[in-house]
């Protein structure tokens, strides 16, 4: 696998990452993004990507439940989320609930920690 530098944060990320997007929580099984996970991961992939909108959040729940039972080193990989639409979508949700107020950003990145059981994004 190659890397990549990312900017100037000193982060080495694999040139290919494993999204999550249409996938995870939804068209799936579990076992399915488990055996997806690993196989990326064995082969160097490090970069794992994700976003509260996919799947309404279970994506990251998914996601979070792999990565707790895999046991690899946290150092070892990088999760990334994405916030804008909130993991409801943007239809029934009050003002503050998706968007990019620093509000919004704040709780969607701390209710990301949560799904996927992380304690960095």
């Amino acid at each position: 696998m190659e890397y990549r530098r990312l900017g100037k944060s000193g982060l080495q990320l694999s040139e290919l990452s494993l999204g999550s997007w249409l996938t995870f929580g939804k068209q799936i099984g579990n076992n399915i993004a488990e055996d997806l996970m690993k196989l990326a991961y064995d082969n160097g992939v490090n970069f794992f990507d994700n976003a509260e909108i996919y799947a309404r959040g279970e994506s990251e729940i998914v996601m979070g439940k792999i990565l707790k039972k895999m046991k690899w080193d946290r150092d070892s990989y990088v999760v990334s989320s994405k916030v804008f639409f909130g993991y409801r979508g943007t239809e029934n949700t009050k003002p503050n609930q998706n968007g990019l107020s620093r509000k919004h950003v704040f709780e969607a990145c701390h209710q990301a920690l949560e799904r996927l059981q992380v304690d960095y994004l």
